[in-house]
């Protein structure tokens, strides 16, 4: 497998990428291949301070960096060799397995949707993100912020969706599917949730087990949450506020370690046709570490065929 990683994504690129890297290199098998894309010579530069194997860890050079405040769709057709650019091409031509990166969230959605592609049939790709349990086990929150406005009918697809991710990388047989309301009674919510909940209820290739409410989310209710990008995005980064808030204070909690986004490196976009996975702007080391690892988890999975032999059943069409 070779890993594309975006060498000049972040805030602290391409520093904590690196070393992230050098990290990660001992934990991908012997034939493994982290591929860092970007300045060569600024790669080089900071890849001599440390000991790696250099069939491990190799690079690839892109002159162009897209920064955080450009405009997704301009950025992605004017800085046509970009790191992230470079990495969408390297992706769909089959020269890397999957291609992750921190930098400018809105073009590595730009990128998946024109470059990789949406899997036929799907009406949209999501995000997801993995919310700690207080039993040890967690929960696939979804969408977190690539869908603000949805359908009823994204939304049914999401739970497929999130049924898949759960099974297949977190190994949940049957998982249980939750819609994230303000209460728990049927027609509880807006117009969105209560056109939602007939359509999970009807769906015989997820198990919906109804509303949860925001203060449900840590209890072992559910397996998958259901919601639309605006109101997912608002819960995680309330999980990461809460977070940093028990880490200025000193808390010494396991559940509230879990918290903590660098365990998991970063999302994957699912509903492409290839692995696309999106760091946090602020990734340090470890999770740029987790983010290789990650990406080993994603190709293994291989989330695609699960979902177009979903689609191909005209399940959730």
């Amino acid at each position: 497998m070779i890993f594309g990683i975006d060498a000049m994504g972040g805030d602290h690129a391409p520093s904590a990428i690196i070393e992230g890297a050098v990290e990660a290199q001992g934990f991908i098998d012997p034939k493994d291949t982290i591929l860092l894309i970007g300045d060569e010579e600024l790669i080089r530069d900071h890849l001599s301070q440390y000991k790696y194997s250099k069939d491990k860890i190799q690079i690839k050079h892109a002159s162009q960096v897209i920064d955080m405040h450009d405009q997704p769709t301009r950025a992605f057709s004017s800085k046509t060799d970009s790191s992230i650019n470079v990495g969408f091409r390297m992706l769909k031509e089959g020269e890397i397995d999957s291609f992750a990166s921190s930098g400018n969230t809105g073009v590595m959605l730009v990128g998946s949707y024109y470059e990789i592609g949406v899997v036929q049939g799907l009406l949209r790709p999501t995000t997801t993100a993995l919310v700690p349990k207080e039993n040890g086990g967690s929960a696939v929150l979804l969408d977190v912020g690539t869908n603000p406005d949805v359908k009823p009918d994204v939304l049914n697809q999401f739970a497929v969706l999130g049924s898949i991710y759960a099974e297949s990388l977190l190994g949940i047989k049957n998982p249980r599917v939750a819609l994230l309301n303000i209460g728990s009674e049927d027609k509880k919510g807006n117009i969105l949730l209560q056109s939602t909940f007939p359509l999970l209820q009807e769906n015989k290739e997820i198990n919906f087990v109804g509303n949860i409410e925001g203060r449900d989310i840590f209890d072992d209710k559910t397996d998958v949450i259901v919601t639309d990008g605006y109101t997912g995005n608002i819960v995680l980064k309330q999980l990461e506020a809460f977070h940093d808030i028990m880490v200025k204070r000193h808390a010494d909690d396991p559940f509230v370690k879990r918290m903590d986004f660098e365990n998991f490196g970063a999302t994957p976009v699912i509903g492409i046709n290839k692995p696309v996975l999106i760091g946090h702007g602020i990734s340090g080391v470890k999770a740029f570490k987790n983010m290789i690892l990650s990406s080993k988890k994603l190709i293994s999975a291989d989330l695609k065929s699960k979902i177009r032999e979903k689609l191909s059943q005209n399940i959730v069409l």
